[in-house]
């Protein structure tokens, strides 16, 4: 039985109790006590959207050891989506598996991919968007985790620079990059709720592509973007 229905039928015991008792009074009074007692269940979730990048047909960046970032992007994501669960958040992922959003049909599958992630993200109601992805560059010694927020986006910049201090925070490292403006990115400009892209690392970097294929490392990508979530909910009030 769950806590729901057990409260249920204590309360329609209590209330024939009382009604034998019989005074109205007495039965408001259950009435406030067994809304009390229920209240945090049905209390509406915040929802959050995790968007692993790419899938499918569609591998993403390569990296420089052949590790694929949709894998990558899908490995992080589900590690994030444990821990902001445990905050009993609702959280919706845009893909559960390596599968790209398009149909067959479908001309312009890049753009079909795109377009499903966004409707999945404003039919959820999402609160919050997090899309991961990993990035990559013709030097190889450019690296660090760094996230994108829409440029006219106030609530999107501070979700982004909090992320953003608690990666850095998270893997302990000497990254000194910082969250960066962006009007051009489609998913920025499509997404109603704040939506940041956390590029967790560069592909074309060989330590540190090394790294994003490592369990324990995207464990603590994970937790420093799922701790900056959780400070900018606290911060921004969101849920109360």
């Amino acid at each position: 039985m769950s806590m729901k229905k057990y409260f249920t039928v204590l309360f329609l015991f209590l209330v024939l109790l009382v009604r034998i008792l019989s005074t109205d009074q007495t039965v408001r009074v259950m009435n406030n006590i067994f809304h009390t007692l229920v209240g945090d269940e049905d209390k509406a979730k915040i929802v959050i959207v995790i968007d692993p990048g790419h899938g499918g047909r569609d591998p993403g960046k390569v990296g420089v050891n052949k590790a694929l970032e949709k894998d990558i992007n899908l490995n992080i994501a589900f590690k994030l989506k444990a821990l902001l669960e445990l905050n009993d958040i609702k959280v919706i992922m845009t893909r559960e598996e390596d599968i790209g959003l398009y149909s067959e049909t479908d001309s312009n599958k890049k753009m079909a991919d795109l377009r499903k992630r966004i409707e999945i993200i404003h039919s959820s109601k999402a609160d919050i968007a997090i899309s991961i992805h990993q990035n990559s560059f013709t030097q190889e010694y450019v690296k660090g985790a760094q996230v994108f927020y829409h440029s006219q986006s106030d609530a999107g910049r501070r979700l982004s620079i909090i992320i953003q201090e608690q990666i850095k925070e998270a893997l302990k490292d000497d990254n000194h990059r910082k969250a960066k403006s962006n009007s051009n990115y489609y998913m920025l400009k499509k997404t109603e709720c704040p939506l940041v892209i956390v590029e967790c690392g560069y592909m074309s970097n060989q330590k540190e592509a090394a790294l994003l294929i490592d369990e324990a490392y995207q464990e603590k990508l994970a937790w420093g973007i799922h701790m900056g979530i959780m400070k900018y909910i606290n911060e921004a009030g969101i849920g109360k």
